[in-house]
């Protein structure tokens, strides 16, 4: 890991020292991930590195899968700001350090964007995608060959530790949370340095029986009617190998769809030999949302970049179109994906 350099982690720990007042930041619609590695890290700052003053901000909520996360130990320092926007605004301009997770660029803060970028706090970036727009940064540690920017950050805070503690145990079952979920439960993006993560986190007593039940075992039943009405009558296969899914507006409100309730269903496609790509499409306002996932040898990085204003990782991406400005509605998304796809 290039970045996790001797010098780079020993600045890391003075500017937390030297900083009353600490923001961590990661993307709009968080996942599992973005959730795990700041409440990994906002716990061990305050319980390890006695920092009291730190926030976890987000522009909207963790999907609710993951509440067993959010306990009594931080949840009171998690500011969603679509629901409490004044409140994380005065939080980040009193912050004298902004912690960026799981993001490449101030864009992916969705409305917290501009306030990132006003600010005249010390930024760090800790993330794992590609691209990462590093000159907005004082600090920066940026690893593609890793599975997570949970994983990324359990082996800075390993660094950090001071002589004769441990990681508690908090922090790291959110660590192991944000890196199950970024790996599917260990079926992509896995490096020796993840499975070395996860058996040292199970050694030192993680329960990792209790974050599989929280994650995959506490589905609604709308959630598992959902997935059995776009697997059985709107999934759609090409002759070349695409598969694609479209949620429409009328789809989200007949099955009362939450934030989080499609989590992973974009993968399930991949199982059928002949598909090398899978698309799930999700009308929003204003906009239409855009998961995708591919087998070796197909970018869905190149995907999400060239089409829908999007990237990510190469098997892993997401974009978007704007409604009207870059597609009249979603009746004419089909069309669209098969324009596209048709020589992948």
């Amino acid at each position: 890991m290039k970045e996790l350099t001797d010098e780079s982690i020993l600045h890391l720990g003075h500017m937390i020292s030297a900083s009353e007042h600490i923001c961590l930041i990661s993307h709009m619609h968080p996942d599992g991930d973005a959730a795990g590695s700041c409440i990994g890290l906002a716990l061990f700052m305050k319980e390890i590195l006695d920092r009291k003053d730190v926030s976890i901000l987000t522009s909207d909520r963790f999907p609710g899968y993951l509440s067993f996360l959010t306990d009594s130990q931080i949840s009171g320092n998690i500011i969603f700001h679509e629901e409490e926007c004044e409140r994380a605004e005065d939080a980040v301009r009193k912050a004298d350090l902004i912690i960026c997770l799981d993001f490449n660029s101030f864009a992916r803060a969705g409305s917290l964007e501009n306030i990132i970028a006003e600010s005249r706090a010390r930024k760090i970036l800790i993330d794992h995608h590609l691209n990462p727009d590093t000159e907005k940064f004082c600090l920066v540690f940026s690893e593609t060959e890793i599975s997570s920017t949970s994983e990324l950050v359990y082996h800075i805070l390993k660094r950090l530790l001071p002589e004769g503690k441990r990681l508690n145990m908090s922090s790291a079952a959110a660590l192991m949370t944000g890196m199950t979920t970024d790996t599917n439960n260990f079926a992509n993006s896995v490096f020796p340095s993840t499975l070395r993560m996860a058996s040292e986190l199970i050694e030192t007593g993680v329960d990792r029986d209790m974050i599989i039940g929280n994650l995959y075992n506490r589905f609604t039943e709308n959630r598992i009617r959902l997935q059995g009405y776009l697997l059985y009558e709107n999934l759609k296969i090409t002759d070349n190998g695409i598969a694609y899914m479209i949620l429409d507006r009328e789809t989200i409100s007949r099955y009362a769809v939450t934030e989080g309730d499609t989590e992973g269903f974009v993968n399930i496609p991949l199982s059928i030999e002949k598909v090398k790509m899978s698309i799930l499409a999700k009308e929003d306002t204003g906009k239409i949302r855009i998961s995708i996932r591919s087998k070796k040898g197909v970018s869905a990085n190149r995907c999400a970049a060239e089409h829908f204003n999007g990237g990510g990782h190469e098997l892993a991406a997401g974009g978007r179109l704007a409604v009207p400005e870059d597609i009249g509605d979603i009746s004419g998304l089909e069309a669209y994906i098969l324009k596209i796809t048709k020589d992948i």
